[in-house]
């Protein structure tokens, strides 16, 4: 026993240092500690713990044999894309030689494999044309894949490293050293790689690439080879019959391409080698891997980064018709607390729907705040809208399941969910797919307007009135009418918009939230940078230490936002702000849902995104769920912080539209029809500062303001 425990602990040190000679040879970047734990654990070449069945087996190499051939069936046409939706095919497999006009070397374009065995140890098995299947992407968009699993031969610099060649990453503005828009090689010639170390053996089935996200410039890879490794040192190129096979890349630098692997090859690492590139450009792309990890239970690193969730909920993506009947299943199964119901329809007529949760659905109750969550304003920013159908799902289950501090949600809110608000939008980001839509597709509603901002600019009347100082005689600071223009039938005004302010303007809502995509952060307002021609400028709100508070709730709660260990996902780092950004120092935005909100309505609003990847693929559902699942309870439970009250009359009748003022704070809310009232407040730590706020009450008689003694109550929270 001594012996064979000497003889592994031999085998585990021998490994080490085989794996960092490689990578010192590779010239890789430093790794982060976890890198070689797995080598420790697993104790046998890779290549021996393959299942027998589905994979072929490696062929001996007889001596003088002048390359290794893979043993595979003839190549087969390519599939559709992973998910199961009418994505255009795009997987046309590219000429031996490359098109005309493309930069390239034609000499060793049509050749034989040139990877020489090494050994059988370093084989990589081909996966039988009978088990093959869709596998989901690796995670370079969604950032599951480190920047310390990305490497490339060469780079121009640093903000076009390897770890910038994801799948829709965005550029900065400025397109600088830290952040631009793919990973562009230093050099333009047939040398050039980038590759993805997998941390296990993987059974990788396709590749998707892009070219370079920039307002300047044009570079993207039109064919490329792909190769794969058990040991990144000997590499075997994948066939197209008995020569290497170039696979078409890209002739424009947005539009996702997807090539599908003749043969799924099982392997550790996986490297692309452009072979021809734009004739006015460089070698710049980004790209996506798709692939199916293969059972190891050895491999630590895995383990130790699984997610699993114990709810039992559909996760997948819902086409509108598969959403409209799972909303009506959710409202069978919990019919006494539930309510379906629309707010209008579509440019294309496809209905609005909305899910009210509450002990009394249908009905406002007096003292019980009105909450709401909205997605889908962009139609390809999916993962809100999903998110949306699984808390309709989970708070009808832990409902019924008598959790406890579900049942005080619905009981003491009344909540409203609008899962898509721009159902055209996902239509067209749906028959995409998840990795093809590029970053855009669905964005816009039918008619080409963005809904996020084309509500009313009412920040410019505030901010004229305030500085022609006709704040509030002249001007309220708030419940600011809608200009003329904006409720005409001429003006640029999608249906969609008019639906959701109809909505605002009925419900007395307290607090909202509507969730994007695309990032990982909380925005509050001010979105519009007060400044005229200021693309960023921290413009806060009179009450920016609540909205400050709200977007920490949120962010502080979720699993990664506040994690300073995580990557940014694409230009920004948030951490400075714990995960919160005021929207105008970020990127000014006028018209936009959150200010008109504020402006108008008494409603507190705040643009929640909850995801990197606008789109993730159906596998990475569940995740994304565990991520936001409490922070989308705990924000629905601020709407009960603050204060609350009723204004009545000598005779105890209720007055509507009495202001409600609170010193110091220049911006005040109004009573609904019954005289009630809500104000969001900081926290409930604060009872003591909030009995001592000089609070006044006023109502509206004709054009004169008149204060009134007949306040009848605050509750304070």
């Amino acid at each position: 026993m001594a012996r064979r425990g000497a003889a592994a602990l031999a085998l585990a040190l021998a490994l080490l240092a085989v794996a960092l000679a490689g990578t010192a040879a590779q010239g890789a970047a430093v790794e982060d500690p976890d890198y070689y734990v797995q080598e420790i654990w697993s104790r046998e070449p890779y290549y021996a713990r393959l299942e027998p069945e589905p994979f072929s087996p490696p062929l001996p190499a007889g001596p003088g044999e002048e390359e290794r051939k893979l043993r595979a069936s003839e190549p087969r046409a390519p599939k559709k894309a992973t998910k199961p939706k009418k994505a255009p095919k795009r997987e046309k497999l590219g000429p031996e030689t490359p098109p005309p006009g493309k930069k390239s070397n034609r000499k060793g374009m049509k050749t034989k494999s040139s990877e020489k065995a090494a050994g059988d140890d370093h084989r990589v098995p081909v996966a039988r044309d009978a088990v093959r299947e869709g596998c989901p992407p690796l995670g370079l968009e969604t950032l599951k894949i480190t920047d310390f699993q990305l490497h490339a031969s060469t780079s121009k610099r640093y903000g076009l490293g390897a770890h910038r060649g994801r799948l829709n990453i965005q550029a900065g503005i400025n397109e600088n050293d830290f952040y631009d828009g793919a990973w562009c090689a230093g050099r333009n010639d047939l040398h050039q790689w980038i590759e993805v170390d997998a941390r296990r053996l993987t059974k990788f089935t396709g590749v998707i690439t892009q070219g370079r996200n920039s307002l300047w410039l044009s570079d993207w890879v039109t064919s490329y080879k792909v190769m794969v490794s058990n040991d990144s040192h000997t590499w075997v190129t994948v066939k197209n019959g008995s020569g290497d096979m170039i696979f078409e890349g890209n002739s424009e630098k947005e539009i996702p391409v997807l090539n599908e692997l003749p043969v799924p090859m099982v392997a550790r690492y996986i490297r692309i080698n452009p072979r021809s590139w734009f004739d006015n450009g460089s070698i710049c792309m980004r790209m996506e891997i798709l692939g199916c990890p293969l059972p190891d239970p050895n491999n630590y690193y895995h383990r130790r980064n699984e997610m699993t969730t114990t709810d039992d909920l559909d996760f997948k993506h819902h086409s509108y018709k598969e959403m409209r009947q799972l909303m009506k299943v959710v409202n069978e199964m919990c019919s006494n607390i539930t309510r379906i119901y629309n707010i209008g329809k579509s440019h294309q007529g496809l209905k609005l729907y909305a899910v009210e949760i509450s002990d009394h659905p249908g009905e406002h109750e007096v003292g019980e705040p009105e909450f709401h969550y909205i997605a889908g304003a962009h139609g390809n920013e999916v993962l809100g809208r999903e998110l949306m159908l699984l808390l309709m799902q989970f708070l009808c289950q832990e409902y019924l399941a008598r959790n406890s501090r579900i049942v005080r949600l619905v009981e003491e809110t009344r909540i409203h969910i609008i899962p898509s608000l721009n159902p055209d939008g996902y239509e067209k980001a749906y028959e995409g797919g998840s990795e093809l839509g590029g970053w855009s597709l669905g964005r816009w509603t039918h008619d080409g307007i963005d809904i996020n901002n084309n509500f009313p600019d009412l920040n410019t009347l505030l901010w004229g009135a305030e500085d022609r100082q006709n704040i509030p005689r002249k001007v309220p600071n708030h419940y600011i009418a809608i200009p003329e223009w904006f409720l005409s039938e001429n003006a640029t005004v999608a249906v969609e918009t008019r639906a959701v302010i109809a909505w605002m303007e009925k419900i007395p809502f307290v607090l909202g939230g509507n969730l994007q995509g695309g990032e990982l952060v909380v925005a509050y307002p001010y979105d519009m940078a007060r400044s005229t021609w200021q693309m960023q400028e921290h413009t806060p709100t009179p009450d920016d230490h609540v909205f400050r508070w709200l977007a920490y709730a949120y962010a502080s709660t979720h699993r990664l936002m506040t994690d300073a260990r995580r990557r940014v996902c694409h230009t920004e780092d948030f951490q400075k702000e714990d995960g919160t950004v005021n929207g105008a120092s970020w990127h000014t935005v006028a018209g936009s849902l959150n200010d008109f909100s504020y402006l108008h309505t008494n409603c507190f609003e705040l643009s929640i995104y909850v995801g990197c990847d606008k789109y993730p693929h159906e596998s990475e559902l569940p995740e994304e769920w565990e991520n936001n699942r409490e922070s989308l309870i705990v924000f629905m439970e601020q709407v009960h912080r603050g204060i609350k009250g009723l204004v009545r009359d000598l005779h105890g009748k209720g007055i509507p539209n009495a202001v409600i003022s609170v010193e110091g704070v220049n911006h005040d809310i109004r009573t609904g029809h019954v005289g009630e009232f809500r104000r969001n407040w900081k926290s409930s730590s604060e009872k003591a500062e909030l009995q001592l706020l000089p609070i006044f009450v006023s109502y509206l008689r004709g054009c004169r303001r008149t204060p009134t003694s007949s306040f009848h109550f605050l509750i304070f929270y």
